[in-house]
């Protein structure tokens, strides 16, 4: 399962509902891209210490997904498909959707745009 950065913020907040989902998961893979949105999101918070303390112990547990030269020929494909069906989505979310595409994995996300790409399996809480 891929972890998109709403999904770190729910891990890490500690929701119940999201663990029972994550336990259904047989490998968790955080791609580059939400581990920088996620840093980002972080970097002006008042507990922004503990938070970093909390995301590096949860990349121990994950495997990391770098931006390689697969990915990238995924997401000018995707970028594409969407542009040409009049169905945009975010930029980071379209290498996140590379990612997800690239690996065949699902992906653990609430944004119901991720639903435009076709082939994606989203997974919500």
């Amino acid at each position: 399962m891929i972890l998109d950065t709403n999904a770190i913020s729910a891990v890490l907040a500690g929701e119940p509902a999201i663990e029972s989902v994550l336990q259904s998961a047989r490998v968790l893979v955080l791609p580059a891209i939400v581990a920088g949105e996620y840093r980002y999101g972080i970097s002006a918070s008042r507990i922004r210490n503990e938070l970093t303390e909390a995301f590096e112990q949860l990349l121990q547990q994950v495997t990391f997904a770098p931006v390689d030269q697969p990915i990238t020929r995924r997401y000018a494909v995707l970028r594409r498909l969407l542009k040409e069906a009049g169905t945009p989505i975010p930029e980071n979310d379209v290498w996140i959707a590379a990612t997800v595409r690239h690996y065949e994995l699902p992906l653990l996300s609430r944004d119901a745009h991720f639903d435009l790409v076709p082939e994606l399996k989203r997974i919500s809480w």
